[in-house]
């Protein structure tokens, strides 16, 4: 797929990670909605993308995906401003295992709510174009986590449905390839950034065990891969974007019964 010309919706968009992915899709030649539930900072990015990319550009939709009629709306504001949807980021999340239930509403269910709405809108078999998901997982989606065991759920899960839903069976009749990014750790990403948000204070240590051998690496480094992988990434492939390195296709196994 080429990115020029088309059209993305970016769930938290407005900052870190979605943020970057935002800025990227337009330096690319996309238009982006940015779907946030920050609305201070998600109409400060559309004002300051706006600027450097044209405003006609850039579009702020508040929005929380743990409310799929609300969501769906930003589905709608997004096709009614630019006539057209073609790549969905399912990036908002948390990383808090103390609010685990949130925690599991946000990065799961919410992914599946992005992900139902964009087969609806996109796909070729609900008179969509087609076009391509992208689920966003975790180093973590690939083993068991100690520290923030919660969270480690919720970002495998993150595979079996992109997987799932990315089967040839569902992209022949939708035309809608779904594939699972999945950035390891971020500069900003620390044990003390997460200090009040492990279940239990001992879990730092945990942390400290479950980041071994992993460097962190720039928002901007993952958002790079991220436009690759849109072009060329097959349905329902996994890919791996850890220690500044290239994005990476991981194969996904499983057990056969």
């Amino acid at each position: 797929m080429e990115i020029s010309g088309k059209v993305a919706l970016v769930t938290g968009g407005a900052t870190g990670l979605g943020r970057a992915f935002s800025e990227e899709l337009l330096r690319y030649g996309a238009k982006v909605s940015i779907c946030d539930l920050d609305s201070d900072a998600g109409e400060n990015a559309c004002e300051e993308l706006g600027q450097k990319y044209g405003k006609d550009r850039v579009l702020f939709c508040h929005v929380d995906v743990t409310d799929y009629v609300q969501f769906e709306e930003g589905f709608q504001m997004t096709i009614s401003e630019f006539d057209r949807l073609d790549i969905v980021v399912n990036n908002a999340e948390i990383m808090n295992d103390k609010f685990w239930e949130l925690e599991v509403d946000v990065n799961l269910n919410g992914t599946i709510r992005g992900m139902l709405l964009a087969l609806q809108y996109l796909g070729k078999n609900k008179e969509g174009h087609g076009g391509v998901v992208i689920n966003i997982g975790s180093a973590q989606s690939f083993r068991p986590s100690i520290s923030f065991s919660i969270y480690c759920a919720s970002k495998h899960a993150i595979l079996a449905l992109s997987k799932s839903c990315g089967d040839a069976y569902h992209y022949n009749m939708t035309g809608v390839r779904v594939i699972a990014l999945c950035p390891g750790i971020l500069h900003d990403a620390s044990s003390s950034t997460f200090a009040d948000r492990f279940k239990s204070p001992s879990h730092e240590k945990a942390w400290q065990l479950d980041m071994k051998g992993q460097s962190p690496q720039k928002c901007e480094h993952v958002a790079k891969g991220l436009i690759s992988i849109i072009k060329d990434g097959k349905s329902g492939s996994v890919w791996l974007i850890a220690n500044e390195k290239p994005p990476k296709e991981v194969p996904y196994s499983s057990v056969t019964i």
